[in-house]
């Protein structure tokens, strides 16, 4: 059911679950100190309790009451990125449940960067809030989409189409080196013109995964089964199967030939409704064109992370 901002503060409040939007997915919001809350979240996504979940808040001085952010370069990324798609991965207070950061003693926060979210923080106080959907599926980019997965009983405030379209990046600052976990539209780059030292960028071990939701686990699969287009392989587009194009322009188009001409960004918005178009039409395959390195668009790492996640092995 689509629900107002108010509403949503009083659901989230009584200790119940709202789906919220924000500029990168929905997410499946829960009052962050309710452990009754943050149960019904686990049990819903039917997500493992090994996996953290990220706390949403409004503003710097909410992030205060959850984290340890006396870091100069907290301050400097919060000021820059805020609101926006940037999660910190910091030391955490006393009282922040263990349920939200699976026992470790970092936590992961971010401000989204949607009116109708803060709007209903602000109200609330801050959520908990992994991606919308059952665990391990395409996260959700609009209201339908959560619905899908969750039916018309549960309260989606409707935020329209998500505008970026891929989970935050995750930095981590509780470590010596600022570490990125997960990548996502803020880039290394960008963090290190602002902080002014090195941002790690490898792949992260296993106590880092651990630190980041989306690391650990299969995630943003669709049922049909996601592969690269081999340069080898014949243009003509069978029935049945997706095709995504983002340079290449093939002479054999129909309504199963995604061309995105260069469109990273568009690209990155669109890959989850791709993904959840082509199961409602029951195609059995995804096939991608491969993609370029990161000089053609900033997103693109982020991009290659959630399709090589989703590929079929």
């Amino acid at each position: 059911m689509i629900i107002d901002v108010q509403k949503a503060a009083e659901i989230l409040r009584s200790e119940d679950v709202v789906a919220l939007p924000t500029e990168t997915v929905y997410g499946l919001a829960a009052d962050a100190s309710s452990i009754i809350a943050l149960k019904k979240v686990f049990d819903l996504k039917q997500r493992p309790a090994d996996n953290p979940l990220i706390v949403h808040v409004a503003g710097i001085s909410q992030a205060h009451t959850m984290a340890d952010t006396g870091t100069n370069d907290f301050l400097l990324l919060a000021n820059e990125f805020w609101p926006g798609p940037l999660t910190l991965v910091l030391p955490k207070k006393p009282g922040v449940l263990d349920i939200i950061t699976a026992g470790l003693e970092t936590v992961a926060i971010r401000m989204p960067d949607h009116p109708k979210t803060l709007a209903v923080i602000e109200k609330s106080g801050p959520v908990a809030a992994p991606s919308a959907n059952r665990s391990g599926k395409p996260s959700p980019t609009r209201p339908e989409h959560v619905l899908d997965d969750f039916g018309d009983d549960l309260p989606v405030v409707d935020g329209g189409t998500c505008s970026v379209g891929l989970e935050s990046t995750v930095l981590d600052l509780s470590g010596s080196t600022p570490a990125i976990l997960r990548p996502g539209k803020i880039t290394a780059d960008e963090i290190e013109e602002i902080i002014g030292k090195k941002v790690s960028a490898e792949a992260a071990g296993n106590d880092q995964r651990r630190r980041s939701p989306g690391t650990r686990y299969s995630h943003y699969k669709p049922s049909a089964s996601v592969n690269w287009i081999s340069p080898t392989s014949s243009q003509t587009h069978r029935p049945g199967t997706l095709y995504i194009y983002h340079t290449h322009t093939p002479t054999d188009t129909g309504n199963n030939v995604i061309l995105f001409e260069g469109d990273y960004l568009e690209f990155a918005k669109s890959l989850y409704d791709l993904y959840r178009t082509a199961d409602k039409k029951k195609y059995k395959y995804i096939l991608i064109e491969p993609l370029p390195d990161a000089t053609l668009s900033p997103i693109i790492p982020a991009l290659l992370n959630r399709i090589q996640r989703s590929v079929s092995n």
